[in-house]
């Protein structure tokens, strides 16, 4: 059965610079920069001989009391390899140096790696930085991982719970993102991608003003919910485009998800598209295991140019009404208690 949004329809009647004006706002007001360490902080600056600063976030962390004490890490400018793992009781708050706290674009702090699934042992151990800890925030940190294409690749591996991610960069192929347990935001950053590039298991999660770059032909979204529990991607205002140096056999291959398990659910709000999708929007897991049962896919006012003309979503995909679109906010996603963690100054 064919399906066309009225927001699709629209599309092929407005001309694209007037489309223009519906992109999502990627901005929190007047640019501030962080370039000075907080008082107390953690100070990782490159090559430093400075006592009491670190050369590697790798040794900072490492540096870090085995307590429940609140830390936090400032990172100067550079490019620091290696992977990286936080595990320790108290909270994490990481800020790299940057002239401009609202996005993602000015970053100058890279946190790079390269270890793949195929080497390391598994998905979470390949990750470039993994957390494993409650209550850790990131501000404007890119983090990559640079193996490629052939294995799931992580640049973030994340399994801790009330983890906010804000102006920063994820770079990756293969399951870039593992958001695996517990509750957290992305929010004014960029994820780049190609196949199931943002997965996870039962965690609920909030996306907004972000930047998705895909890459490849693939899949943005690949849920692993697997029982009828309070698990949830929500993308509320963010765009969707092609990486720079994209494959060029992506165009009209790309879809918004697909299910990992059989109770995935995915819903976007206010998508502006220029990334060429599949006319199918979404797709099954597999001919042999399409894992469709249970899923709830969903999307509403799903907006510019790279919508195909031909829409055709498949049966087990959802268009919201705009009452039931306002349902899916923020507090549905992460629950009622969600400003005592989330840094409120990054969301629209």
């Amino acid at each position: 059965m064919k399906i066309v949004k009225s927001s699709y329809f629209f599309l092929m009647l407005v001309p694209i610079q007037l489309l223009m004006f519906s992109i999502p706002v990627l901005s929190i007001g007047p640019p501030t920069s962080r370039t000075v360490p907080p008082d107390g902080a953690i100070v990782v600056r490159a090559n430093t001989t400075t006592s009491g600063e670190f050369p590697s976030l790798i040794e900072a962390v490492g540096a870090l009391p085995a307590d429940s004490s609140t830390q936090v890490i400032f990172i100067y400018p550079g490019r620091y390899v290696g992977q990286v793992l936080i595990q320790r009781k108290g909270p994490v708050t990481i800020y790299g140096y940057t002239v401009d706290t609202s996005s993602y674009v000015n970053n100058a702090v890279v946190i790079t790696a390269s270890a793949s699934a195929s080497t390391a042992g598994s998905d979470d151990a390949s990750g470039t930085l993994r957390l494993k800890t409650d209550n850790v925030s990131i501000y404007n940190v890119d983090i990559r991982n640079d193996f490629g294409v052939g294995s799931q690749a992580l640049a973030l591996s994340n399994y801790a719970n009330q983890v906010g991610v804000y102006g920063c960069g994820l770079y990756g192929f293969q399951d870039t993102l593992r958001a695996d347990r517990g509750l957290h935001v992305y929010l004014h950053g960029y994820i780049e991608g190609a196949v199931d590039f943002i997965f996870s298991q039962t965690s609920q999660v909030y996306f907004e003003s972000n930047t998705i770059a895909v890459s490849s032909p693939g899949c943005i979204t690949a849920s692993g919910r697997s029982t009828n529990d309070s698990g949830i991607y929500l993308f509320n205002a963010n765009q969707i485009v092609l990486a720079p140096k994209a494959a060029t056999n992506t165009s009209g291959k790309v879809y918004l998800g697909r299910p990992w398990q059989d109770y995935a659910r995915v819903v976007f709000k206010s998508t502006f598209v220029t990334a060429p999708l599949n006319s199918a929007i979404w797709s099954e897991w597999s001919p042999a295991t399409p894992n469709t049962d249970h899923v709830f896919f969903a999307d509403y006012n799903t907006t510019g140019p790279g919508i195909p003309s031909d829409v055709t979503e498949p049966g087990f995909a959802t268009q919201l009404t705009a009452a039931e679109a306002a349902a899916y906010d923020i507090t549905s996603a992460l629950g009622s208690s969600w400003e005592s963690w989330v840094d409120t100054n990054y969301l629209l």
